[in-house]
């Protein structure tokens, strides 16, 4: 083991010695620029020029949270945010954002975006997912009808540094901590695992072929995160939620929110303000905008949904950061009215880390719902079948599958061991969503092994302030609502 480690420092150093900075692989190119005839870089060299950025940013400069005096109000940057919403659910919004700081991070991530904008970053960029908290981790079916864990969340989906992924995980993880009451040290020891969990997986991934990396999943009932150990408390958490995921299923769904018309056809049951009809105007504006996705589709999707006809279709209120978006449901029905499809038509509005980012490349870059698709297609390890986009009344939307399969692992799960588990392995989920477009070689030289505690106890650090200044955010934000400055609505679905 002393002769392998030894050689590969050698190894190292020598591509160290020849590696200019410039090799770091870009995380995304102008479709469709595609150069099949010369070779890039071998990954030692990446990885030696990604080593040789921590001259520049050093891991020890991102514990440190300086803010600068000219910070914006948090409660002015959460107000230009609702600018396009539908103001009648703007209260609704704020009512669940006050219901928590960690609720409070999920809906102030533009926030957050201004803050990671002002820190050091190693200029490696990836596909970012751009929400990676801990509730955007979640168990869906795939088409072969297993349960999968990945992420689950694309709204915020562009083209960014890796850190700032990496870094809105660690402080959910401290934040959601804080709620529950978990101890300082097992906060702590959350983040600790979480940044183990992406510094161990890059490294691992580095090395591998690009197919490989491509075709790589995690089934939730067959965990086995690379680096750590699933332990008695873990595997009954996903059991759990493996099982009632199994349930969650376009009939199922059609028992609990649907309701058989005079006629005996289907309607969606009433359940305002989460569950609302909408005017035929609109509906007829989502049936057309559904028509329109279908294009969208490759040509056999496209075929089976043809099998298909819009049944209903209803307004439904989702999430913490989304309320105020429109947001629509269509109950579809083929072969018999007991073949459901739900289908969710989501408004795509512009990414928090959109001011401060250059985006995403043409053509994904003026429509928004196609850069939440192409974003949720190039990071997740197996898609929605049925994923696509479209536009209403001028307005991007993206479509999707609603509840086929889906689930969460619950954030009050998550204290001792299942906290250090899940911890890594939203890490690791992570850093091989990242090493799809991003320089996997280049990001694990930056970041060290899993052995390496600098930029652990670093983002350990940086966790921690960021968790006493969205304390205080919060704060402010409940004495705007204390002042009458924002009005909140009472919320008894959430």
């Amino acid at each position: 083991m002393e002769r392998e480690q030894a050689f590969e420092l050698e190894a190292t150093q020598a591509a160290l010695d020849e590696a200019p900075e410039e090799i770091v692989l870009e995380p995304l190119a102008d479709y469709p620029q595609i150069d099949l005839r010369g070779s890039g870089e071998p990954w030692e060299k990446r990885r030696a020029a990604g080593k040789r950025l921590r001259e520049a940013v050093p891991h020890q400069a991102h514990a440190v949270l300086d803010l600068p005096e000219d910070r914006p109000d948090p409660v002015s940057l959460i107000e230009a945010a609702h600018e396009g919403r539908q103001a009648h659910l703007i209260p609704l919004r704020v009512a669940r954002m006050a219901s928590s700081p960690f609720a409070f991070l999920r809906g102030a991530a533009p926030v957050m975006a201004w803050d990671l904008a002002r820190s050091p970053n190693s200029e490696i960029g990836v596909v970012m997912n751009g929400d990676a908290h801990i509730a955007n981790f979640g168990l869906f079916g795939t088409p072969q009808r297993d349960v999968v864990l990945d992420l689950n969340d694309f709204d915020e989906v562009t083209v960014g540094p890796w850190e700032w992924d990496l870094k809105r995980l660690v402080a959910s993880i401290e934040i959601a901590g804080r709620d529950d009451g978990t101890a300082p040290g097992e906060r702590r020891a959350g983040v600790l695992a979480a940044v183990g969990g992406y510094q161990h997986t890059m490294t691992e991934l580095a090395p591998q072929g690009s197919l490989d990396v491509w075709y790589q999943a995690t089934r939730a009932d067959q965990l086995a995160i690379s680096g750590i150990d699933i332990d008695d408390h873990s595997q009954e958490v996903v059991l759990k939620a493996v099982a009632k995921a199994k349930k969650r299923h376009n009939r199922s769904l059609l028992e609990r929110i649907g309701e058989r018309r005079v006629d005996g056809g289907w309607r969606f049951r009433d359940d305002p303000p989460i569950l609302t009809p909408v005017s035929e105007e609109v509906r007829e504006g989502v049936i057309t905008g559904l028509e329109h996705y279908a294009e969208t589709l490759p040509r056999e999707r496209r075929f089976m949904l043809s099998r298909y006809h819009v049944v209903d279709v209803a307004h439904r209120v989702v999430g913490v950061g989304s309320v105020g978006t429109r947001a629509y449901v269509a109950l579809l029905c083929g072969n018999s009215d007991q073949d459901a499809l739900f289908l969710q038509v989501k408004e795509a509005v512009r990414p928090a880390n959109a001011p401060y980012l250059p985006g995403m490349p043409e053509p994904y870059a003026s429509h928004e719902g196609e850069r939440v698709i192409y974003g949720q297609r190039l990071l997740q390890a197996v898609g929605d079948p049925l994923l696509g986009w479209t536009s209403i009344d001028g307005r991007p939307f993206y479509v999707r599958q609603m509840k086929n399969m889906k689930g969460d692992i619950p954030v009050s799960c998550l204290r001792g061991e299942p906290l250090r588990y899940f911890s890594w392995a939203y890490g690791a989920l992570l850093a091989r969503a990242h090493a799809r477009t991003g320089d996997a070689a280049a990001i694990g030289g930056y970041c060290g092994r899993d052995g390496n505690t600098d930029l652990k106890e670093a983002l350990a650090d940086w966790a921690r302030a960021y968790g006493d200044r969205n304390e205080a955010d919060y704060e402010r934000f409940r004495a705007a609502i204390g002042e009458g400055r924002l009005e909140a609505a009472d919320d008894p679905h959430f």
